[in-house]
């Protein structure tokens, strides 16, 4: 099983120090990749519930976040191995031409290591802040990635759509990555896998109710791509885990969640993931396990600890 890790992004503890030390452990300890959300605003009265919140709340360190790219690009000239991935960028509500060329340019900068998670969002609080209209985002997420894929494989290139045109032109640069880099479709059920198959896509979920109900939903996904004829694509699960103890001993509890207990409970857990058909797990530890203001040392160790949760 493969292990990516968030990168600190978000309230006070995405700091240049925090952001450098954590992209060189995970660099260093073998982590597969390093990843970013996007977060436009805040909204002081928002007219949509945060989804992942009991009480719909966004949490306060939402209300600073780093750039999504820019941060990947930081990370990619100070590292050598780890990929850098995005989960996930709210794709309707960036241009198609700039958002290939940012992309691309990430790729050419790290050398073949980006790769491109993208979802629909749930604000309309972010979409109406980006002049973007909420209705038909799914549509228009369609057709930015249809254009995104011949901005990075054609050239000369022309688009017209219903949302998107752009005469002839040559735009570059091109991806190191041929024929463009990897696409993960972040979403729950039937919309997400429909996505996924139309562009051969890999399946990004996040969170886990239950083993067995996410294994059913990588059969679904599994047979909307043979469906669609696509190539078999990679099931990355995003999963936020809670190591109640750092000792490895321990049982499983009964009503424990998925990816919460001991270190050889969540294990155990991760060794189910896989053989239900997850190649690759993001991991999102709560913020303040990670903390600088904790010490590099306890950082590292903590770091240590989750890499080898899939051993």
């Amino acid at each position: 099983m493969r292990l990516s890790i968030t990168l600190p992004q978000f309230g006070p503890d995405a700091t240049l120090e925090s952001v450098a030390l954590r992209a060189d452990l995970a660099d260093s300890l073998g982590f597969h990749g390093v990843f970013t959300s996007e977060r436009v605003l805040h909204p002081v009265r928002p007219r949509d519930a945060y989804p992942p919140s009991p009480d719909g709340r966004l949490p306060l360190a939402s209300r600073s976040v780093l750039d999504p790219l820019d941060l990947l690009a930081f990370v990619a000239a100070r590292t050598t191995r780890i990929l850098l991935r995005t989960n996930v960028l709210i794709l309707p509500l960036h241009n198609p031409v700039q958002l290939a060329r940012r992309v691309a340019t990430l790729d050419v900068l790290s050398g073949g290591r980006a790769s491109l998670g993208i979802g629909l969002g749930w604000s309309r609080d972010e979409y109406e802040a980006m002049g973007v209209p909420f209705e038909a985002r799914g549509e228009r997420c369609d057709e930015c990635l249809r254009a995104m894929i011949e901005v990075w494989t054609k050239d000369p290139l022309a688009f017209e759509g219903r949302f998107y045109r752009f005469a002839e032109s040559y735009v570059g640069p091109k991806p190191v990555q041929k024929p463009y880099p990897r696409i993960h479709v972040g979403g729950q059920g039937a919309a997400a896998h429909a996505r996924a198959s139309r562009f051969g896509a890999d399946w990004l979920p996040a969170g886990l109710a239950s083993i067995e109900a996410f294994a059913a939903g990588v059969l679904a996904y599994r047979a909307a791509m043979e469906r669609a004829g696509s190539a078999r694509g990679e099931v990355l699960l995003l999963c936020f885990p809670v190591l109640l103890s750092a000792s490895l001993g321990g049982s499983p509890g009964a009503g424990r969640r998925p990816l919460m207990g001991t270190a050889n409970e969540i294990r155990e857990d991760i060794r189910r993931l896989a053989e239900a058909g997850v190649d690759e797990i993001l991991l999102a530890p709560p913020d303040d396990s990670l903390a600088l203001s904790r010490g590099a040392e306890r950082v590292r160790a903590r770091m240590e600890l989750l890499r080898s949760l899939a051993s």
